[in-house]
């Protein structure tokens, strides 16, 4: 089994702390912006901490692979050149969206690759 990537060490205790038998953390990435904490990737699912909620209230959404309806790059009208030019992704489950922006685009493109890889 592969070491897990981290920006975050709490982060990634977080995600270990709820795991199911037989899974393994993949990468747990910071997020930056208004409304997410984090992302991690396991072996089973995505798992997004939301900061979105009144107060200091805050959810973790487990989103098993299988739900994923499609992972997209996000990117703004300017933005031309590779297919990673943004830091930004998007996961959709249903008809919702969870956007997720990281510093750097090395993270929005191991993430994309991941859920790509586990829905594919």
């Amino acid at each position: 089994m592969a070491e897990a990537t981290y920006d975050r060490k709490e982060q990634l205790k977080q995600i270990e702390s709820g795991l199911l038998e037989g899974e393994n953390v993949i990468a747990v990435y910071d997020a930056i912006g208004v409304g997410t904490g984090f992302i991690g990737l396991t072996n089973r699912r995505v798992i997004i901490q939301d900061k979105s909620f009144v107060g200091k209230k805050f959810a973790i959404t487990s989103i098993p692979y299988s739900k994923v309806t499609s992972v997209s790059v996000v990117s703004n009208a300017s933005w031309a050149g590779s297919f990673f030019g943004s830091s930004t992704i998007a996961v959709n489950v249903g008809t919702h969206s969870y956007e997720v922006e990281f510093r750097g685009d090395h993270k929005a493109h191991h993430v994309h690759n991941v859920i790509l890889f586990y829905i594919s």
